[in-house]
């Protein structure tokens, strides 16, 4: 086993400063994840050249890979850093911010178009006040393994970072929120405005704009069908177009 860990972290202090690297070391203990290295780094920001320097600056919440805050390209893959673990990493480890989202600083980048875009495709269930209106309308078990698959989403922007056709000058909406679309269709309640959403996807920045690259699926890291998913809105979005025709 190494003696140390060996760190290269692109480190910019905003999204309108130029980046650089840094390296540090930091001693070796078993079981190490990488968020466990930068917490080594934050008690002793000190880097391999012994120079005092500022603590690098990271997200994180569930530690769990579950709420995708702590999502980084690390050794060019991106993935979270809570479940990328030292041992099965070669050195010296690079980390990288997210480069489809405006950093804030360091590792740290601001998600808020991804949200924004899943307000665009109004991704939940309306409801009409909180009051009991007793259970719920029955789900197939062929729809609800569906919507199951989808909603494993953490919004950790993986996708997004690796999908050709997403950046900060397109307007595509990602495929995140593309599944979500297809999720909340197929709720009982959901399909109630799902026109809305169909009507949002067929317009700009929408399911026209995936040019089905396929990395999204390569890259989630809870194997959500993304692909299969868009699949099946181009096949949605074809019948409601005729559909609307008819109707005009």
């Amino acid at each position: 086993m190494p003696d140390s860990i060996h760190l290269k972290i692109k480190r910019q202090n905003g999204s309108r400063d130029l980046p650089r690297w840094e390296e540090f070391k930091v001693p070796y203990k078993p079981n190490m994840n990488v968020l466990s290295v930068l917490m080594e780094i934050r008690k002793n920001p000190v880097n391999v050249n012994g120079e005092k320097t500022t603590p690098v600056v990271w997200d994180c919440s569930c530690l769990e890979e579950v709420c995708g805050a702590c999502t980084m390209v690390i050794n060019g893959n991106v993935r979270q850093a809570c479940s990328a673990l030292i041992d099965k990493l070669p050195q010296p480890i690079t980390l990288q911010p997210l480069s489809k989202f405006p950093v804030v600083r360091d590792l740290k980048v601001d998600r808020a178009v991804l949200f924004e875009h899943l307000k665009k495709v109004k991704a939940w269930v309306n409801i009409d006040g909180t009051f009991d209106l007793g259970p719920g309308p029955r789900v197939p078990e062929r729809e609800r393994r569906w919507m199951y698959e989808i909603s494993r989403c953490m919004t950790c922007g993986c996708c997004y970072e690796a999908c050709p056709n997403f950046n900060s000058r397109s307007k595509f909406i990602g495929p995140a929120p593309l599944a979500q679309v297809l999720r909340f269709n197929k709720h009982p309640i959901g399909a109630m405005t799902q026109e809305e959403r169909m009507e949002t996807i067929m317009g700009e920045g929408g399911i026209t704009d995936c040019g089905n690259a396929q990395n999204c699926i390569e890259a989630c890291p809870k194997k959500i069908p993304l692909t299969t998913a868009i699949a099946q809105l181009n096949r949605d979005t074809t019948i409601h177009g005729i559909r609307s025709w008819f109707r005009k």
